[in-house]
């Protein structure tokens, strides 16, 4: 293990070579500055990001109308999170800012399960949760600060309510013919990982209570979907067949991140330095199966059962995971992924990885802007104790 580090380190090593380092900085910059551009041009009058339109032949499954209100949120809230950590003070950000927060005041309470066939609304709840963190931290008075709390914890009431019965969340139940009051679906190890590192983040930066109960069953949710090289299976009725495809190291390169880092924030003590490096070697590695599925509209339908949806998920939280580890050890994969997230911009200034009705290019970007803004400061971290 530690020879394939070190060979993987001197690949590292040559393509960002000190001198490169200021240059690949200003290519941060100038990416960040297009994403923003591309926000603040497609944002909603409404001040949401994301609709129901550009439908092609095979959609997504999305009961009318709550289904696409809770895919409005994930991706309004996942730009804004984007938007909010570019540090973009330009006037017109500010102004594209205030109207999502509106919009956030005024939509994201009313964010319910469609029907008892699906609940995307606990995509809503963790980065919505994400989100008013940010505005939290943003606020100036004491009454907005408060505002933004006391939506954080409806949401967080709202995750409870939704937990699965078999702990964590998931996002479909559609399988079965006997609907439950409490979800009974399919719980999923990244929706559950996904949905407690919103609750971690808005429990610390607004110094917020978590349910206790809650928690201890969404993390032994994740647990029993783990195998013992931390790939973590699709979903609970996976772990039968844990060497399936998409339950393998290959399929599970995204979702390794996510659960690892919930897992670790929450005081799993086997999730070690040297596991989240084991991951995130790999991760950057075998970027290219994640590529592979990119921007394919079938899901599931590349190697390892890996959808496009997969990438930028799994770039987000690449950085929730190795920003665990010690600073010293962050700067070569701040670097690597830097590179990577730069070279995927697309020509309109957008990032995304799966068509989703016309949500796609909101979540991606808003993704790929708060991965960017996770290496541009560690990268300037660094720089400036090089000084």
């Amino acid at each position: 293990m530690k020879a394939a580090h070190a060979c993987f380190w001197l690949l590292a090593a040559a393509t960002t070579l000190a001198g490169e380092i200021p240059a690949l900085r200003g290519e941060i910059d100038t990416a960040m500055s297009r994403g923003i551009d591309f926000l603040t041009a497609t944002q909603r009058p409404n001040g949401a990001w994301g609709g129901p339109t550009k439908t092609k032949a095979l959609n997504i499954y999305a009961p009318l109308p709550g289904a696409h209100h809770a895919f409005r949120a994930g991706s309004t809230t996942l730009a804004l999170c984007g938007v909010l950590d570019s540090g973009d003070t330009r006037p017109e950000t500010q102004v594209a800012i205030s109207r999502c927060a509106d919009w956030i005041e005024r939509e994201l309470p009313k964010l319910r399960r469609a029907d008892t066939t699906t609940t995307y609304n606990v995509w809503g709840h963790a980065y919505g949760l994400r989100a008013l963190a940010r505005l939290h931290m943003r606020a100036t008075t004491d009454a907005e600060k408060e505002k933004w709390i006391a939506i954080a914890r409806q949401q967080m009431d709202l995750a409870s309510r939704y937990e699965d019965l078999n702990g964590g969340w998931g996002y479909l139940d559609v399988f079965d013919e006997v609907a439950t009051r409490q979800p009974s679906g399919i719980t999923t190890s990244f929706t559950s990982a996904s949905m407690l590192l919103g609750m971690a983040e808005a429990r610390d930066k607004m110094e917020l209570t978590l349910d206790g109960k809650t928690v201890r069953s969404s993390i032994d949710s994740i647990r029993r979907q783990r195998t013992p090289d931390f790939s973590y299976a699709y979903s609970h009725g996976h772990r039968y067949s844990p060497r399936g495809d998409i339950n393998r190291p290959a399929g599970s390169l995204a979702r390794s991140q996510a659960c690892n880092a919930a897992l670790r924030v929450f005081g799993d003590k086997t999730v070690t330095d040297e596991v989240i490096i084991t991951w995130a070697d790999r991760f950057l590695a075998r970027e290219g199966w994640l590529d592979i599925g990119r921007k394919r509209p079938v899901p599931h339908e590349t190697h390892f059962k890996i959808s496009g949806y997969f990438y930028y998920y799994g770039i987000y939280y690449f950085t929730d995971s190795v920003r665990l580890l010690p600073r010293e050890k962050q700067v070569q994969y701040a670097e690597r992924l830097a590179e990577l997230i730069v070279r995927r911009q697309e020509k309109d200034g957008s990032w995304w990885d799966y068509p989703l009705y016309d949500y796609h290019q909101a979540y991606g970007t808003g993704y790929a802007l708060m991965a960017l803004a996770w290496c541009r400061d560690v990268i300037d971290a660094d720089l400036a104790a090089a000084r």
